[in-house]
């Protein structure tokens, strides 16, 4: 199917942010809108085809830009500094991404009452913030994401579903914080899910992982049954809730 595609600019504390807005031609006229978080590489072709293949299960979706004027990153050390630009300053980081909420419900055909964010290692992560800081979301979806929280969340603060899916062997998370998450989560009664896949490494969701772990030295790599078997989890969860 082919969908329909904008660049959707939006402003952030005075920063120019340009989404990837993705929608079906024959979209329901109040469909849900789901955002889409990117990895620390920012919003790229592979967090545009994620855009894209939500846009073609009927959802309208936003790929949200985190670093400001659609800035990309190729090379971990630029990545990180990005990354880290955010993680260090997460008042900064939390406009930004109550700006990309904002942009989203504002266009026309999205139903603000039907609220998604999925993200992808460090989008997996600001998911999961989202969700924690009380945004009205239907779901939050941690695709090998880290876990750690930016923000206390209190009994009844979180009231989107959510939904981690793991990779086993992921070097990047260590079982101290998978366990501080499940205590996290059960401390004030989120209703979520944790699936683990075996022998899956970090970025076990995207094909270029390969290439970057064998270039970078990274313990990264894609996992096909992983990859299928988490989107399907995903589709599973959207498909009860919407």
């Amino acid at each position: 199917m082919t969908v329909q595609t904008q660049s959707l600019p939006y402003s952030a504390g005075g920063l120019t942010m340009v989404g990837h807005f993705a929608q079906a031609p024959d979209a329901s006229p109040s469909s849900p809108g789901v955002l889409v978080l990117p990895e620390w590489w920012g919003l790229n072709t592979y967090i545009r085809r994620r855009t894209e293949d939500l846009a073609r299960l009927g959802y309208t979706a936003l790929g949200v830009d985190l670093y400001g004027a659609g800035t990309t990153a190729d090379h971990p050390d630029q990545a990180g500094a990005l990354m880290n630009g955010i993680l260090e300053d997460m008042d900064t980081g939390t406009q930004r991404l109550q700006a990309a909420v904002a942009a989203l419900t504002e266009q026309p055909g999205v139903d603000a009452s039907r609220l998604a964010a999925i993200g992808f290692c460090f989008g997996g992560a600001m998911a999961l913030h989202l969700a924690r800081i009380g945004t009205a979301l239907k779901a939050a979806v941690s695709f090998h994401g880290a876990l750690d929280s930016f923000h206390q969340a209190t009994p009844g603060t979180i009231t989107a579903r959510i939904l981690v899916c793991h990779g086993d062997a992921d070097e990047f998370i260590s079982k101290e914080s998978i366990q501080a998450f499940h205590d996290e989560m059960k401390s004030v009664g989120a209703n979520y899910e944790f699936i683990s896949y075996p022998e899956a490494l970090h970025g076990f969701t995207s094909p270029e992982a390969d290439e970057n772990g064998r270039k970078y030295g990274l313990p990264l790599a894609y996992n096909e049954s992983a990859d299928k078997e988490s989107w399907q989890a995903m589709i599973r969860l959207f498909t009860v809730l919407f």
